[in-house]
């Protein structure tokens, strides 16, 4: 007897297995003759471990057009915006935005987030409204939290006081931004310090690591030596990592060795990376995306994030994790059919490890969180960002969606079209 059973559905490895569900764990998979307190009817659709986001800025997010509209399009002035809003943003409202976007990532079937969190101002607003969410979302929604010196840990004078009361307070992750720094070498030695901390606290780490289109900008190389130092591993990630688009291939050819022996990730944000970056150029004009296939060739874990969704950078977003994998398999150029698989992976699977999330997957044992979509297999998710008919966190349903088939009314012959094909 099951609590919950999930019925004939489709497995991203194209099996096609029942998924019975004790619990808040995955009990059984395979051809399963058993009762169940409810029954969920997935014949022919897509069944999912959930959604993970590594890389999202929930502190500023559904502010778009406060304290007014980025006009410029570009990071500084997203920065600068953000600047101000951050200090005249209650923790109330904070909260509430937040607690909002994390319904809609529910309804998304986006069940684990990691966020930065300015730790600039000494204030520590937005860490208090972050940590106040962490606790509410807690039931249904993992939520990571990373200490970020949005203002660089040393060009303000509290920046790194107040990275490690944010740290003291609670918060999951170290972060950091190098390339904000006054000067490389500040830069650098931000890098050292930030390594020794997260490995003297036996932390995680992900950097805000050189968003830039300068290709000079070469902090990743120090960060990968400071986590092979300090043996940090599958434990850090450098986010972004744009500079490397417009790198010489000599250069990366060295690089991209240190990264993949350090064991670190890489997070690029297809959505962002290549809105943001580029604005400086004429034609041709750079799109900033970080050098993925190059990455994943060599071993290097790469994940998409999501990173801002209506706020001072970006003013579309609707915390659809295939969004951003549709968006970076055709900026990544990822088309051939196994690439375009290795992308839904990397929106799932990849992203948990990243995450270093505990009992994630669709295993006997793992915690019974899944999405149901209205699709037959990975690509074709990929291909229409479909509805999802059913998601279930830790062994409750928490959200659902009728199929959405449309009917049209042609002269001589009524059609009802599904967008599903084969």
């Amino acid at each position: 007897m099951f609590d919950l059973l999930v019925k004939g559905g489709t497995l991203p490895d194209g099996t096609v297995a029942d998924i019975g569900i004790k619990g808040d764990r995955i009990a059984a998979v395979g051809r399963l003759e058993a009762e169940a307190g409810r029954v969920i009817d997935a014949t022919g659709d897509l069944v999912s471990p959930p959604f993970v986001d590594p890389h999202f800025h929930m502190d500023a997010t559904l502010s778009y057009g406060l304290p007014r509209v980025n006009a410029s399009g570009t990071l500084l002035e997203g920065i600068s915006l953000w600047g101000e809003l951050r200090d005249i943003a209650t923790v109330d409202e904070m909260v509430e935005r937040a607690l909002l976007y994390c319904d809609w990532a529910v309804s998304m079937g986006l069940l684990a987030i990691r966020t930065h969190v300015d730790t600039t101002p000494d204030h520590l607003r937005g860490v208090e409204a972050m940590l106040e969410v962490r606790r509410r979302v807690a039931p249904y929604l993992d939520l990571q939290l990373v200490a970020f010196p949005q203002d660089g840990l040393y060009r303000t004078p509290t920046g790194r006081e107040n990275l490690l009361r944010a740290l003291d307070m609670g918060v999951d992750v170290v972060g950091g931004i190098p390339h904000f720094e006054r000067t490389m070498e500040e830069g650098a030695e931000s890098l050292r310090d930030l390594g020794r901390i997260a490995a003297d606290r036996g932390l995680m780490w992900d950097v805000h690591c050189d968003e830039t289109d300068d290709p000079m900008s070469r902090h990743v190389e120090t960060m990968a030596r400071e986590v092979t130092r300090h043996g940090l591993g599958g434990r850090a990630a450098g986010s972004h990592l744009t500079s490397m688009h417009s790198m010489d291939n000599y250069y990366v050819s060295k690089l991209l060795p240190l990264i993949a022996e350090s064991c670190m990730a890489a997070i690029p944000n297809p959505l962002i990376n290549i809105t943001l970056q580029g604005r400086h150029d004429t034609y041709p004009k750079r799109r900033g995306l970080t050098r993925v296939k190059e990455m994943q060739a060599m071993g290097i874990p790469v994940g998409w994030g999501q990173d801002c969704v209506l706020d001072p950078w970006y003013s579309l977003g609707t915390a659809d994790m295939l969004d951003v994998a549709f968006m970076g398999l055709h900026v990544a150029q990822m088309t051939h059919p196994a690439e375009m698989a290795r992308c839904f992976t990397m929106v799932t699977e990849t992203n948990a490890r990243i995450m270093n999330l505990q009992g994630y997957g669709m295993t006997p044992g793992s915690l019974a969180s899944l999405v149901v979509l209205d699709a037959g297999h990975p690509v074709e998710a990929l291909r229409l960002r479909p509805d999802r008919l059913a998601v279930v966190s830790r062994g409750k349903v928490v959200a659902e969606k009728a199929r959405n088939n449309s009917r049209l009314s042609l002269a001589g012959r009524p059609v009802t079209v599904r967008r599903r094909h084969g």
